[in-house]
């Protein structure tokens, strides 16, 4: 697996280097560094008067459970969030006419057992192309305060054209986004909502932790197989995370292999333009649809 630190590749090799399982590592940029600023001081507020890092030491689970259940759906809705992403993007290169990026997220792990569930959800490793994402989607996460290598993010590279066996075949995205992503907050203790994972056990070594400024962002890509690293410090992890394709790919199916993912339903209906914030050409969209969409809408 290749790193690329700071890279000044165009965008298009850039995408072609990801698809293939390198990491792209990405210093402070002005916008990032807002949408860091925006993200820390949403979370300040809303624990106030506690230290967001150590608000589970003064706050019980489900308090904070519900409490999130604001501030999370409040960040992603900001306007401000899809302007800085915005900007980012166009820092590196990216050409906003055909660049699609979904809502930012905010991610939060706390120590020990505290809150592992429902909207605090300890992501297990996975690839999101488990989750109906496309094979062209690129990942981007960031942490929004400082980061060690025991409350951040891991990514297990031998897999990423490795298959492992896993429960993808029963997911689809249609089906999660009706029944399952809106109650998150009510689970605090267990996670009870069906999640692709794999039926084998799993080498978590050798994994790759990048510990970076806050404001700095990796892109990786979607096929490649990370997880939560459990929170051994004793300050909570806070972080963003958001996803883009890239018209050009979506039309061509371009991307990375598909080694084992079986899920169905698409998250192509998600993406905003650059530009505009307009959705995926409809005849895009179409191509990614396999009929599932129409047994899961709202009435």
């Amino acid at each position: 697996m290749n790193v690329f630190v700071d890279s000044k590749m165009s965008d298009d090799a850039r995408r072609a280097e990801l698809y293939r399982g390198s990491i792209f590592v990405h210093s402070p940029s002005p916008s990032a560094l807002k949408l860091c600023e925006l993200a820390k001081g949403m979370i300040e507020e809303a624990f106030k008067p506690h230290d967001p890092l150590t608000v589970h030491n003064h706050i019980t689970p489900e308090k904070c459970a519900e409490m999130l259940g604001t501030l999370k759906p409040k960040f992603i809705h900001h306007p401000e969030s899809k302007m800085h992403i915005k900007g980012m993007l166009a820092d590196l290169g990216c050409d906003l006419s055909q660049t699609y990026f979904d809502v930012p997220r905010m991610r939060t792990g706390f120590p020990g057992e505290y809150l592992k569930s429902g909207i605090a959800y300890a992501f297990h490793p996975h690839r999101d192309t488990w989750y109906s994402a496309p094979y062209c989607q690129v990942n981007f996460w960031m942490p929004i305060y400082d980061l060690n290598s025991d409350n951040c993010m891991a990514i297990h590279p031998h897999y990423f054209d490795r298959p492992i066996k896993n429960s993808s075949r029963g997911y689809n995205y249609h089906k999660w986004n009706l029944e399952s992503r809106q109650n998150a907050a009510q689970h605090v203790k267990a996670d009870t909502r069906v999640q692709p994972r794999a039926e084998e056990p799993i080498e978590l070594d050798p994994q790759v932790r990048f510990v970076c400024k806050v404001g700095s962002a990796y892109q990786f890509s979607a096929a490649n197989l990370h997880s939560t690293v459990p929170n051994t410090s004793d300050v909570v992890r806070y972080s963003i995370d958001f996803r883009t394709v890239h018209l050009i790919d979506v039309l061509g199916r371009m991307g990375a292999p598909n080694v084992d993912s079986e899920c169905t339903g698409t998250v192509m209906d998600d993406y905003l333009r650059g530009t505009d914030l307009s959705h995926l050409p409809e005849d895009a969209i179409a191509m990614y649809h396999d009929g599932t969409e129409l047994l899961y809408t709202k009435v």
